[in-house]
């Protein structure tokens, strides 16, 4: 969640890492700061509570800082509270070793009373300082090398963690260890990297490292030497990022959110193109054969926040495409429950970033349950990835707007591959059938690109409601997994409350809530379930609620029950997600814009939870 950078090469670092933490803004934080420091200076540290403009007006956008050599960080409060003394970088009692880290550990408490018992004082509330103090702790107990004092510290961190370290004895170097929290190294030329996602670093280079876990890493200029935890050097591959800085830039757009709702239908259709050649599905790259997917007994699909919405469509998709039965998890309760899993289950844990926290300790789980797993990921190399026995990648690019809007369209699309190639190898479909779906599958970027291009009038709808206090969106079926991303975008940046019910529910409970002008949604894109969810609308409407309808083109008699109504073109039921959650996101948008919100870094919300 946390924001990490640094660099060691010949020009001035500090700039070089403002420029970094702003490409990282929108994992949410709440200060941030710097160190840097020249072979013959001291580290010299800065530090601001608040945006990054602040910490740039107090170093002069890094010119005051001079030094080739440097850390910068952004910080998402968890011990402690958002303030000066508690931001990154935090320093040992004599300035010996400057580090920051991504994030938390679990026996700080325990820790810091060890460290106290030695003499070691502390200045913040924050589970980081105990980690500095640690490692400079094991760093002077020994005598030895910073791999050899980053060893000892590890062994007793309980938690997640991805550090970075400056040693005084060591300038012009920087140490980097990593257990479940994101961490990549560039190398370009003389110089090295080091970001928690890639947006930082792009600018200046392609080729990256992905450190392992319970690795540590020394970068020095243009070198990078990776050790175990037992200190020996391991080699590493490099890895070019597909991904240019232009497409994580705004270009033109007033909001990353805006441009990456504009970028569906490319995203979708690279994904398609990804695994269907010549009209057929290819998932050789994926890993999953025919065989294999022939003795699947039952799908746990394992996810978190929309990446679960696009679980509860699959399911819907899967059960009846493919006829397995299929349950969705939420990556957060999945292990604590202790779940029972079949031995010939599939797991798929989907995730836009590969890093998050409860989807990757969750796939661990059914990994040594024995049960073979599938990541759907949009991060190359990322954790899930690397880890997960099969991958099959979305092709959405960097996502930066912390409401994910094309992540969540490819994953949809993995999806609904993953139905008709299941439902094809087991003999639920045939040719003909899967062929038909292909082709109408291939039809959603064209669709999607319409319903961006008629989006005026939901802009004038979205402005209308800027003061609403309470919304609802209903549906049933695919439509009730629709209206639960709906109601999460609309939630996470209007900061209106928001909640989805499956339309059936409402006379149990949540029509009591409806007042006078109260808007309520009624996602209508299933035709067998149309007119059932057209008399909870009207079951809403007698009681005050104001209505709109979000249907296909055709169902013009939703106009005699709805105030407002959008269409989105036919599709095939299966694939309507796709298409209806596009006016859902725009009107999310609207709503922001027209509150003078900020879009792309809603209060209190990360792009990835690398923490429980």
């Amino acid at each position: 969640m946390c924001g990490i950078v640094g660099y060691v090469g010949n020009k001035q670092a500090a700039p070089i890492l403002l420029n970094g933490l702003e490409k990282l803004e929108y994992r949410g934080y709440d200060s941030a700061g710097l160190a840097v420091r020249d072979c013959e200076k001291e580290v010299e540290v800065v530090k601001a509570k608040g945006r990054l403009k602040i910490l740039a007006e107090k170093t002069n956008g890094g010119n005051a800082m001079v030094g080739t050599c440097g850390i910068g960080h952004t910080r998402w409060a968890t011990h402690g509270e958002p303030s000066e003394e508690n931001a990154h970088p935090h320093c040992s009692d004599d300035g010996n070793v400057v580090g920051v880290h991504n994030g938390i550990i679990e026996n700080y408490q325990e820790l810091r009373d060890k460290l106290v018992r030695n003499g070691y004082q502390f200045y913040s509330s924050t589970d980081t300082e105990v980690a500095i103090k640690l490692v400079d702790y094991y760093y002077k107990k020994y005598l030895g090398t910073p791999v050899d004092a980053l060893n000892h510290a590890m062994v007793r961190i309980r938690g997640s963690y991805a550090l970075a370290v400056m040693f005084h004895d060591y300038p012009g170097e920087i140490y980097v260890a990593r257990k479940d929290s994101p961490m990549i190294i560039g190398v370009e030329n003389e110089e090295s990297y080091l970001a928690s996602d890639v947006p930082a670093i792009l600018e200046y280079t392609r080729n990256v490292y992905y450190i392992g876990n319970m690795e540590i890493g020394r970068l020095q200029k243009g070198n990078v030497t990776f050790y175990n935890l037992d200190g020996d050097e391991i080699e590493k591959p490099l890895t070019e990022i597909g991904w240019d800085a232009e497409a994580a830039e705004k270009a033109g757009y007033e909001h990353f959110m805006m441009k990456e709702i504009h970028e569906q239908p490319k995203a979708v259709a690279d994904t398609i193109h990804s695994v269907v050649k010549e009209g057929k599905i290819e998932l050789a790259e994926v890993g999953l054969s025919e065989e294999e997917i022939r003795d699947i007994s039952q799908i746990y699909i394992v996810a978190c926040g929309s990446a679960y919405h696009v679980g509860v469509v699959a399911q819907y998709v899967m059960e009846d495409l493919a006829k397995i039965p299929v349950r969705v998890e939420l990556a957060s309760e999945f292990r604590y429950r202790r779940p029972l899993l079949d031995k010939k289950g599939l797991v798929i844990v989907i995730s836009q970033s590969g890093e998050t926290a409860d989807s990757l300790a969750a796939l661990r789980e059914a990994k040594e349950m024995g049960v073979k797993t599938l990541a759907v990921v949009n991060v190359i190399g990322s954790s899930i990835a690397r880890e997960a026995d099969n991958v099959f990648y979305t092709l959405a690019g960097p996502e930066i707007a912390v409401a994910t809007t094309k992540a969540y369209s490819t994953q949809l699309i993995a999806s609904y591959i993953l139905s008709i190639q299941f439902a094809l190898v087991r003999n639920e479909i045939t040719e003909e059938e899967a062929q038909s779906l292909l082709t109408e599958m291939q039809t959603l970027p064209d669709k999607i690109e319409k319903i961006i291009e008629d989006k005026e009038r939901l802009q004038w709808f979205a402005a209308k409601q800027a003061s609403a206090k309470d919304i609802f969106f209903i549906g049933r079926g695919i439509d009730y997994a629709i209206s639960l991303e709906g109601s999460l975008k609309m939630k996470e940046i209007s900061y209106i409350h928001s909640e989805a019910y499956a339309a059936g529910e409402l006379k149990h409970g949540t029509i009591s809530l409806i007042e006078d002008g109260t808007l309520v949604i009624g996602v209508l894109t299933q035709q067998e379930l149309y007119e059932k969810t057209v008399s909870n609308m009207v079951e809403c409407k007698s009681r005050g609620a104001y209505l709109m309808g979000l249907t296909t083109y055709g169902n013009y008699n939703i106009e005699d029950t709805a105030d407002f109504v959008t269409y989105i073109p036919k599709t095939d039921v299966h694939f309507s997600a796709s298409l209806a959650v596009v006016p859902l996101q725009l009107m999310g948008y609207y709503v922001s814009v027209a509150k003078g919100l900020d879009v792309d870094k809603p209060r209190n919300l990360a792009k990835s939870v690398t923490v429980e």
